[in-house]
């Protein structure tokens, strides 16, 4: 009888763990999507079009993303109740680079979302690692996770590679290794306040992205732009939230001469869409939601006008 209720018990806390990951895994997902099609958002890939990509659409990213589910989910299997260490680090680096592998396969070659496999992987393996809802408290754990040195890393020199040496920019790996300090001190905050002042979700987001734009040495833009483009993005979007955001009419105005700009110079803050979906997901794990809505506006007058 004890053998049966110690069995029992195994199943159950299996059957957890097995719903956990399933959960982290839609989770992430939703993250990629809702980010995706948030509008209108400057230089980024929307509900208008590609804005300054020449090889993504909206129905690649989504794509990409239900390609993706699978791979968070093991990532998240092969974290419960394991410890932040060298073993754990390999494994999510082989279960990452699969990811990319069916990522390019899915988009026949394009870089949709190599820069979210590696933020939102992370944040989903912290995620599971220990029951805990803190943002803060997952982010951290993510941080350890990162700082592990992966050993079997290929010698690939990325775009972020070239704009890390080129500029010194910290890139996405510092980011992480820092327990992701702009989401916890950009991203969330905003959100946070927005929702809380009874703001739309998509106001929200939009002024969530714009914070991080505005502090990001984003190496998306920096490969594409330089310093120029940087300093253009950044103080760009500080403009749009100093006239009240994207709630203000000044603000919407401001964003669509931001999106031109940007669009014209061929730069995209895809470093910030990145933690944005980051962002996203961390305040759902937060408020444990079992499903992240699109809050899109259903208000369109602005979003053909940029």
């Amino acid at each position: 009888m004890r053998h049966h209720l110690a069995t029992d018990a195994l199943l159950h806390d299996k059957a957890r763990g097995v719903g956990l990951c399933d959960q982290l895994a839609r989770l992430a997902i939703q993250a990629l999507i809702v980010e995706a099609e948030l509008t209108p958002k400057p230089g980024l890939v929307d509900r208008r079009g590609p804005g300054a990509h020449h090889d993504l659409s909206l129905e690649l990213l989504w794509r990409s993303a239900r390609t993706l589910e699978p791979h968070f989910a093991a990532i998240a299997f092969a974290s419960v109740g394991r410890a932040a260490d060298q073993s754990l680090r390999e494994k999510l680096a082989s279960i990452g680079r699969d990811a990319e592998r069916a990522m390019y396969h899915a988009t026949g070659g394009s870089n949709t979302h190599k820069g979210a496999i590696w933020s939102l992987g992370l944040l989903v393996a912290a995620a599971a690692l220990e029951r805990s809802n803190s943002a803060q408290e997952i982010a951290a754990r993510a941080g350890t996770i990162a700082r592990v040195p992966d050993r079997a890393q290929p010698a690939l020199v990325t775009h972020g590679d070239i704009a890390r040496i080129r500029y010194g920019a910290s890139g996405a790996r510092s980011e992480a290794a820092n327990n992701f300090p702009h989401v916890l001190e950009f991203g969330l905050p905003i959100l946070q306040q927005r929702r809380a002042a009874g703001a739309s979700e998509q106001v929200g987001r939009l002024d969530a992205l714009l914070a991080l734009m505005s502090d990001l040495d984003d190496t998306c833009v920096l490969y594409r732009g330089g310093v120029e483009g940087l300093k253009v993005v950044k103080a760009g979007a500080q403009a749009v939230l100093k006239a009240g955001g994207y709630e203000s009419a000044q603000g919407q105005d401001l964003l669509c001469e931001l999106n031109r700009g940007l669009i014209a110079r061929h730069i995209s803050p895809g470093g910030s869409a990145d933690l944005l979906a980051a962002t996203i997901f961390l305040d759902a794990v937060e408020r444990r939601q079992t499903e992240i809505c699109s809050g899109q506006s259903e208000d369109k007058e602005r979003h053909g006008t940029a």
